[in-house]
């Protein structure tokens, strides 16, 4: 079947408008290591991307990312791979994905770390585009920093999940 959408010039393709691939497979790193949190248990690069399905190497280079900032640590040695260094309630998918992606705005002069003026933009204050997609940054952020890892594996958030996708 072919995506009528796709032949539209100038149109983004889901992938280029939504959370990138890297921050879909750090937030599936990080659920995996939180259903092993509280125990003194490692999992391996390679055991999360097989049960994961995240290219291995794509991996490494996720976990180092989220290690130099504190979200995991590794071990070395017989008992080594990784596991959560912060608590699965401590990790809001907000932190993740500007660790990953950087900032969440949709409009560069909505971003709080990367703040940009637009430059087709007259005034900011006026501009009608700008109030819309400041609402729906708030909406975004308010989801993303009040949403955990810990979120995540809870049976409340699966079932609201399921009503809003049913």
């Amino acid at each position: 079947m072919i995506n009528a959408w796709s032949t539209w010039p100038g149109l983004k393709t889901v992938n280029e408008t939504m959370i990138s691939q890297k921050a879909k497979y750090a937030l599936r790193a990080l659920i995996a290591l939180a259903r092993s949190h509280g125990t003194d248990n490692t999992q391996l690069i390679s055991e999360i991307a097989e049960q994961q399905r995240i290219p291995k190497k794509f991996l490494e280079q996720i976990l180092l990312d989220l290690k130099h900032h504190g979200i995991v640590v590794s071990r070395r040695g017989k008992a080594g791979g990784y596991m959560l260094l912060k608590s699965p309630d401590m990790i809001t998918f907000g932190e993740v994905m500007r660790i990953v992606d950087g900032p969440i705005a949709p409009l560069p002069c909505l971003s709080r770390m990367a703040y940009r003026r637009c430059e087709d933009c007259r005034d900011e204050k006026s501009c009608e585009v700008r109030r819309v997609f400041a609402r729906v940054a708030k909406a975004t952020r308010e989801v993303l920093d009040g949403t955990t890892i810990a979120d995540c594996i809870s049976d409340v958030t699966n079932d609201e999940v399921r009503a809003l996708t049913a």
